[in-house]
């Protein structure tokens, strides 16, 4: 597994302090991008949260998500959380260090009392000193939030830095894009009401080994959810559901429980699903991959667009028209740029896989954001499709008709068909997976060929010459 180490500089540490007039807390920031570019240490918001207990305990729920190992516990993972000024509402979003959790929360405009809300991503400093400060707040304590330096840090820039360097696998960025591709197939599958929400919750496992008994699954029954051994039409998935515990921090604030899923058949391998605790002012959302012990990373939802030099010219024409909106409305990207409503979601896809978009369940939208990581790896270190590419600059791949062809490494050859738009191969990978991790590297392969697609930027061959 490739990993680098990612320098996140703070001006000072995150802390939450008392005043005259309550509590204030400030969130350090990291360099970040903004509509002005790149800045060192971004300002988005200086003023109050309305729910101040209940903003404390979903924060400290992202950052507990931030600091996990859901799957083989290791050492504590140290990844701050990522924030979002969207104009209207403030995202904090985090991923867990075994890949298999992410989380967000969205603080509404509802939430927020005070100034204007500014456009950006970074990072944000969250410290073992402040996650304790933020567990003691109390129901009647004002809280002032600033996100961002002080006035005077703004214009005076001396002093300490702090230094995080923290490993980043490319995986970590990989399963943060393939998590926003995968929601996007969600559906909201079942609503329960503030009691049904905390019975429930309370009634699942805490402890034991993250995903012994296998995957779980759930159907909607009156007012809550009920338990069933196998997948069932209308059911929705609960793979490792000890990986929920961290909401525990906001049942007794919640108002409603809202599930999300992709439409399941009869017999259907376990899915990814998505928890969502709606809070005043707030939603707190985490995402569970199909296994605890299977990462986002490798579900391959984003290689079909990875693949297309059509759909990597369309990203940079759609990201030159973003502007940190909270719901990106793909008709108005669609006539702004030319392209058709299903260019555009193949360009919002692949700059997903950039971390420069993400996907909101619970309005069945993207979102701007940018990553402040170097999320070009996503591409460059993608196992399968470096493989098809390699496939194809060796002349490997023939296509004739709905049948392709491809030569692998060993000397065997793989048959790929194409049955109404879906490709299947016979290699072992699509025996064991049948499709549900995403395309192998022969069907890739084939796909590029089809498409036109260069192995690199350059010519692409197959076994009946040059194309």
């Amino acid at each position: 597994m490739t990993r680098s180490l990612q320098a996140v500089a703070y001006r000072r540490p995150s802390v939450l302090e008392s005043s005259a007039g309550g509590r204030r807390l400030g969130l350090e920031t990291s360099q970040g991008a903004t509509p002005a570019g790149a800045v060192d240490h971004p300002r988005f918001f200086v003023g109050f949260l309305t729910s101040p207990q209940q903003a404390s305990a979903a924060l400290l729920a992202v950052a507990d998500v931030a600091a996990a190992r859901y799957y083989q516990p290791q050492s504590r993972a140290s990844l701050d959380p990522v924030v979002t000024g969207n104009g209207d509402r403030l995202r904090f979003e985090s991923f867990s260090g075994c890949g298999g959790v992410y989380a967000r929360l969205d603080v509404l405009e509802a939430g927020l009392d005070g100034g204007a809300i500014g456009h950006g991503t970074t990072n944000v400093d969250v410290n073992d000193p402040l996650r304790e400060a933020l567990s003691r707040i109390g129901v009647d304590d004002p809280l002032h939030l600033r996100v961002g330096p002080e006035e005077l840090a703004v214009t005076t820039l001396d002093g300490p830095v702090v230094e995080k360097k923290v490993p980043l696998p490319d995986r970590w960025l990989r399963g943060f894009a393939e998590a926003q591709v995968i929601a996007a197939g969600f559906d909201l599958r079942a609503e329960l009401d503030a009691g049904e929400a905390v019975r429930f919750l309370r009634s699942l496992p805490r402890g034991g080994r993250t995903g012994a008994a296998g995957p779980r699954w759930v159907v909607p029954s009156g007012r809550t959810l009920r338990p069933t051994t196998r997948a069932v039409p209308g059911a929705v998935c609960l793979p490792g559901p000890e990986r929920l515990v961290t909401l525990q921090r906001v049942l007794r604030h919640a108002t409603a429980l809202r599930v999300y899923g992709p439409p399941v058949a009869s017999g259907a391998a376990a899915t990814a699903c998505a928890w969502e605790v709606v809070l005043p002012g707030m939603r707190l959302t985490l995402t569970l991959s199909p296994d605890a012990a299977r990462g986002f990373s490798g579900e391959g939802g984003v290689l079909d667009a990875l693949a297309t030099d059509e759909a990597a010219a369309d990203a940079e024409l759609i990201s030159v028209l973003l502007g940190w909106e909270p719901r990106i409305d793909i008709a108005d990207l669609a006539a702004d740029s030319g392209l058709t409503a299903q260019r555009v979601r193949a360009a919002l896809v692949r700059l997903g896989t950039s971390g420069r978009v993400g996907y909101d369940t619970a309005e069945a939208a993207y979102f701007h954001r940018e990553l402040p990581y170097d999320a070009e790896r996503v591409e460059r270190h993608n196992p399968r499709l470096r493989s098809a590419r390699a496939l194809v600059a060796g002349g490997a791949v023939a296509v004739d008709g709905a049948i392709g062809t491809v030569r692998a490494e060993d000397g065997h050859v793989h048959r790929v068909r194409d049955e109404a738009g879906v490709l299947s191969c016979s290699c072992l990978w699509w025996a064991k997976y049948r499709g549900g991790r995403g395309p192998c590297k022969h069907a890739l392969a084939v796909r590029m060929v089809r498409r036109g697609a260069s192995a690199g930027r350059g010519t692409v061959r197959n076994d009946r010459g040059t194309r």
